[in-house]
């Protein structure tokens, strides 16, 4: 990486701060003037983007953009290779009307939408690509569209068009990112390198990522997030080498304490615990050390992410038995997605007010302790929130609705309900 540790952790800090104190000037008024339900009111003017709007132009559109997303999902691409689905993207955002850039850091198609009052400069980031078939839960014969960037495209396609027919009563400005390589850990530094946020003067960056929760409802990460990766391998010599890798791998091993799912049930369980305050997720390691030989390659995540030294330090100690033992990590791991937790309170504040109390869930750990998000690298920069949209359809398996498995079939109706969300959500944030 290309700053040490504590000047992320620092910068996320500072980040957590301003959030909340852009919260208080931004938010203060709609708390001050909070109906006797409790919850709070934005107040609504003329010119503003209204929830009924909103939702008028996504009943308008809710056809047109599943023909969307079957299209985009018929024709998966992998890591790095988006080009059908950026074509597709640039066209839409086009025809509504966005100032388009294609292109960027590799097949990245940024859009931007200029409302006509002045206000607040607020990104939306989707992630195009496919999973590869290496990363299919079980393996899988080809690339497939198993982790919901589909939906993901979809959703903020549709999110552009409606805020695009509103644009005469939307405050500010609207960028969206079209990300290609998420799967990869790559297109979100592709295009931070390629300077689309400092270009376009983004304040804050919002996505929302498919989830196994009931369609419909969303779950929250503020406060928490995803974990990162860090990834290191110890080579030992002498005689029997090999067995000794064998021997080490187990031991290291031995440090998860999260063992991968096997069953179904173990999903519900992880879901259950990520949900419980102070449950067994606050704190976890999930390790994974593979020999080859005498070389054994490791791999880990773990939360909070200040414990990669701690996770470190074992591992040397481990390898430390066996003489002439050479253990090497990065110079930094790839950084945890740590969501700001005033920004994440907020939207759970206007998802229960325009969806209902009952469309929010909380998430009191890092979920899932086994993946990660190149979102990440966003959120050390600008503020924003990253919540899972329930995509898991009624009486389906728990499996239907948790991205990367051969089953994964999201429920279609998730799509209006991103677009109502987020568009009003952008929509205030702009404003």
């Amino acid at each position: 990486m290309d700053r040490p540790t504590e000047h992320v952790l620092a910068r996320r800090s500072l980040l957590a701060g301003a959030a909340a104190l852009g919260a208080g000037a931004v938010w203060g008024t709609a708390h001050r003037a909070a109906a006797d339900d409790g919850r709070p009111r934005r107040p609504v003017g003329p010119a503003s983007v209204d929830q009924a709007s909103v939702d008028a132009e996504v009943a308008r559109l809710r056809r047109g953009l599943i023909a969307l997303r079957r299209d985009i999902h018929r024709n998966p691409e992998a890591p790095g290779q988006e080009q059908r689905t950026a074509a597709l993207v640039a066209r839409r955002l086009r025809a509504a009307g966005l100032t388009v850039t294609t292109g960027v850091g590799g097949h990245g198609v940024v859009g931007v939408l200029r409302g006509s009052r002045p206000g607040r400069t607020v990104a939306y980031r989707a992630d195009m690509d496919a999973v590869p078939p290496k990363d299919i839960v079980g393996g899988g014969p080809a690339t497939a569209h198993l982790c919901g960037h589909d939906i993901h495209t979809t959703v903020a396609v549709g999110v552009a068009q409606v805020l695009a027919r509103l644009r005469r009563r939307l405050e500010g400005t609207v960028v969206f990112l079209f990300q290609p390589a998420e799967e990869s850990l790559s297109g979100a530094r592709a295009l931070i390198d390629a300077g689309v946020l400092e270009r376009t003067g983004v304040q804050e960056i919002h996505a929302l990522h498919c989830g196994p929760f009931p369609v419909g409802r969303f779950a929250m990460t503020g406060g928490f997030g995803m974990p990162g990766q860090d990834k290191g391998e110890v080579v030992l010599s002498g005689p029997d080498a090999s067995g000794a890798a064998a021997q080490l791998a187990a031991a290291i091993g031995g440090l998860a304490t999260v063992a991968l799912p096997q069953t179904p049930a173990d999903l519900e369980r992880i879901i259950d615990e990520a949900r419980t305050p102070d449950g067994p997720l606050t704190r976890f390691v999930a390790a994974r050390a593979v020999a080859q030989g005498p070389k054994v390659s490791v791999s880990y995540r773990c939360w909070p992410e200040e414990r990669y030294r701690e996770v470190r330090d074992a591992v040397r100690g481990l390898a430390a038995s066996y003489p002439g033992a050479e253990v090497r990590f990065p110079a930094e791991p790839f950084p945890a997605m740590i969501c700001p937790e005033p920004d994440g309170r907020m939207l759970a504040d206007h998802l229960r007010h325009t969806l209902g109390r009952d469309a929010v869930t909380r998430l009191h750990a890092a979920f899932p302790p086994f993946s990660g998000e190149d979102f990440a690298l966003y959120l050390d920069r600008v503020p924003g929130t990253y919540t899972f949209l329930g995509v898991r359809p009624p009486g389906a398996p728990v499996t239907a609705g948790y991205p990367h498995y051969p089953d994964f079939a999201p429920d279609e109706r998730a799509i209006g309900v991103g677009v109502r969300a987020m568009a009003g959500w952008l929509a205030q944030r702009a404003g």
